[in-house]
């Protein structure tokens, strides 16, 4: 089948790839001359593992091409794919659909005949009707239809989810749409993927309602982590024996630094902003949101209680810059507010990450940035342990030790075991775990009094 993808970001180019391996030819349309020049010499415009390699496959079994033309990539297509980015405007929780909308346009422009117009971007309840209007108003006399066909991927994993996913969403209620897109995912029919047929409302609600559900539970096991620490609990034993019930799950049970991405934090905001149009309160995923803003100054705190309760002219040494492992995003990333807060606190920041320095770069002012960890830790009054990459979980302790200023280790993910990080001279901080603070800490008795944080300035 041809197919079309009006995208060459993050969602696009995966769907791009993986549509090919299927044996479909796909044709993507991006907008940036030097971007399909690089595209079309094999080189990923992002890092996701594994994206590179198939885009490389794909060009040379001829099954996939970009082009800037939309015209060309329309006119034979069966199907033609909205793919492209959807963040929040600013100040205002409310998606920008400005490239979805002129997508649609360039789409209906290009029809040369009968067309299922998909949305794959993430998009508020209604989107798809507004399509639909775009396309009718334009070409009226081409048979059409529009479908909401919402991704599920995560970043760092995007391509196993792709072909290998818990389920398929489509929405529509036209009958030779459907069939359209049950030819497309045929393999997954084949591997007996389930696949969710509904309304085109209900499926753009299910990729908002999974997102927030799964950034309800980030925050429900940061705050258990929180009264972990005060009654003396380990949140890992704990999330080990509420994830074992299979009415619950042991997926995103893991005390972390809050969440971040390209994500939950425009989903969750945009999930917020339709329910308030409505006029339908949402008390659950508000809190989620405000517990998950909370978390990142709750990480700043912990990591100068660490240090004696100031880090004014000390150096901390961060690991892990973007907001999940495999992947060069640092859209929302935790690290940046705290990093921030940090150094309105008066610290010193050495910062590493294997991927994503030079996004990190456009966010973050007076850090120093070093491509070595060891380099990073050299003379620091502290490490934080900030996104749990390989390299970052696996990391000489012993080596660690000897370069080190002062021997304190904050780890905001519970990578490390405590007996095994104090051997080596470490004083471990971690997250919702008893530790050399935490075990002697009871209500109101701590001395150390809250931070307070000035002004720095930053890049937004």
């Amino acid at each position: 089948m041809k197919i079309a993808i009006i995208g060459t970001g993050y969602v696009g180019l995966v769907a791009a790839v993986c549509f090919a391996d299927w044996g479909h030819e796909v044709v993507c349309v991006g907008r940036n001359g030097e971007k399909i020049a690089r595209l079309r010499e094999g080189l990923a415009p992002i890092f996701e593992p594994g994206l590179e390699a198939a885009i490389v496959r794909n060009l040379t079994s001829g099954r996939l091409s970009f082009t800037l033309d939309t015209a060309e990539a329309v006119a034979s297509a069966e199907a033609a794919f909205i793919a492209v980015g959807t963040p929040g405007w600013e100040n205002s929780r409310e998606a920008n659909l400005t490239s979805v909308y002129a997508a649609a346009r360039q789409i209906a422009e290009a029809m040369t005949g009968s067309l299922v117009v998909v949305t794959k971007s993430t998009v508020p309840v209604g989107t798809s009707d507004a399509v639909e209007r775009i396309i009718r108003d334009i070409r009226p006399e081409l048979k059409s239809a529009v479908v909401s066909n919402p991704e599920f991927l995560r970043e760092g994993a995007a391509i196993g989810d792709f072909l290998r996913p818990d389920r398929v969403v489509i929405g529509t209620k036209e009958a030779w749409a459907e069939d359209v897109l049950r030819r497309i995912y045929q393999p997954l029919q084949q591997a007996s993927v389930p696949i969710v047929v509904t309304r085109r409302n209900t499926a753009e609600l299910i990729k908002y309602a999974s997102n927030a559900f799964l950034a309800t539970k980030i925050g429900f096991i940061n705050e258990m982590a929180d009264l972990c620490e005060q009654v003396g609990a380990d949140v890992t034993e704990l999330a080990l024996g509420v994830g074992l019930d299979h009415r619950i799950g042991k997926e995103f049970l893991s005390a972390s630094p809050g969440y971040g991405g390209s994500c939950f934090p425009k989903d969750t905001d945009a999930l917020l902003h339709t329910a308030h149009e409505y006029g339908v309160p949402m008390r659950i995923v508000e809190s989620a949101v405000a517990v998950n803003d909370a978390r990142k100054r709750r990480m700043a705190t912990k990591i100068i209680k660490a240090v004696g309760g100031s880090v004014d002219r000390l150096t901390i040494a961060v690991l892990g810059l973007t907001f999940k492992p495999d992947t060069d995003d640092m859209r929302d990333a935790p690290s940046v507010a705290i990093i921030r807060d940090l150094q309105n606190a008066g610290a010193r920041i050495s910062a590493f990450d294997p991927q994503g320095t030079e996004n990190a770069k456009q966010c973050l002012e007076g850090v120093r940035f070093w491509s070595d960890p060891y380099d990073c830790a050299r003379d620091a009054d502290a490490v934080v342990v900030m996104t749990a990459w390989d390299v970052v979980k696996s990391l000489d302790l012993d080596r660690l030790r000897k370069v080190m200023r002062s021997p304190v280790m904050v780890d905001l993910h519970n990578i490390y075991v405590p007996e095994a990080v104090q051997r080596h001279g470490f004083r471990l901080v971690g997250v919702g775990r008893p530790d050399q603070l935490t075990s002697i800490t009871r209500p109101n008795a701590y001395s150390v009094p809250e931070p307070q944080f000035g002004a720095v300035s930053a890049k937004s």
